[in-house]
């Protein structure tokens, strides 16, 4: 059986913060991710006794933070808004810390396939001083995959060269956007995976991640591409997947993520079981089929 811990998005589950705590308790995972980007748990809010209260309440249902989402929802791509971006990044990468975790997710922006697209230096200079920062203070800032192909990814990050800058893996976003195998992504992105999403999805039409992403507009390309389903419902190979996973050692949390539906708790009550239920299973190629003998 894989071993991964098992967390879930907190906010996925749309109840306020006690009520949703005490649901993922009830479904015995060991950990929660949540967004610090507003309200009463952004990093302004958060002074160092609700800090300490806030962990204190996690402790007492026995969950631990695996990571926050420090997600701004708008990237680093527009050098004259990123000051203002990357100042809130850093002081939610501080709270992290106040926080006792040392991952932080995020999107930042459809990096360019060309490197001398204009975006893609902004980008690299935005990521770059963000990655000298979490570095400083000893943060991981996860760039959640999906935008781009993992090769593209891989090439940004390495030109950054950065130990502060990290993965946060999120398969369907390959599956449902790029059409990238996730499988392979695992490999490609290796050593710079910390942390990674449980979601499933499906591709149903070719549409540039700029436009998904709304970097540019086009009303061509308008319309819905692809659609986020139950774990095991989608296209992501969860047994290869997680197999990939366990090949490079990762050893952090499968987070489970459910951003649509009517009943987010059953959602994710199955996509925990169905987590648990999988094993790399020795007859089968990965992909969850059997081989015959």
């Amino acid at each position: 059986m894989f071993s991964f811990p098992i967390g879930v998005i907190l906010d996925s589950f749309r109840l306020p913060v006690r009520d949703a705590l005490a649901e993922a308790a009830k479904l015995g995972v060991q950990g929660i991710q949540v967004y610090v980007t507003k309200g009463e748990l952004s990093p302004e809010n958060m002074t160092a006794e609700k800090c300490s209260e806030f962990l204190d309440m996690v402790r007492s249902y026995g969950l631990a933070i695996s990571a926050l989402c420090g997600d701004l929802g708008q990237g680093f791509g527009d050098r004259e808004k990123n000051p203002s971006l990357i100042e809130k990044t850093k002081r939610i990468m501080d709270l992290a810390r106040r926080l006792d975790t040392d991952i932080v997710t995020t999107h930042i922006g459809v990096i360019p396939e060309d490197r001398n697209h204009p975006r893609y230096q902004i980008m690299l200079e935005a990521c770059g001083e963000l990655g000298r920062f979490a570095e400083d203070i000893g943060v991981r800032l996860a760039v959640e995959t999906g935008p781009e192909r993992a090769v593209a990814l891989k090439r940004f990050l390495d030109e950054i060269s950065s130990h502060g800058m990290a993965v946060n893996m999120d398969p369907a976003n390959f599956v449902m956007v790029t059409g990238d195998d996730p499988v392979q992504a695992v490999y490609t992105l290796g050593d710079y995976i910390v942390h990674t999403h449980a979601k499933d999805g499906r591709k149903l039409a070719d549409k540039d991640p700029e436009v998904i992403y709304r970097i540019i507009e086009d009303e061509i390309q308008s319309g819905r591409s692809f659609v986020e389903l139950p774990l095991g419902e989608g296209d992501v190979p969860f047994p290869a997947y997680l197999k990939a996973l366990q090949d490079i050692g990762y050893k952090g949390f499968l987070t489970v993520e459910r951003e649509v539906g009517e009943n987010p708790a059953e959602d994710i009550a199955k996509a925990v079981l169905f987590l648990r239920n999988l094993s790399p299973g020795p007859k089968g190629d990965g992909y969850g089929h059997s081989k015959k003998p």
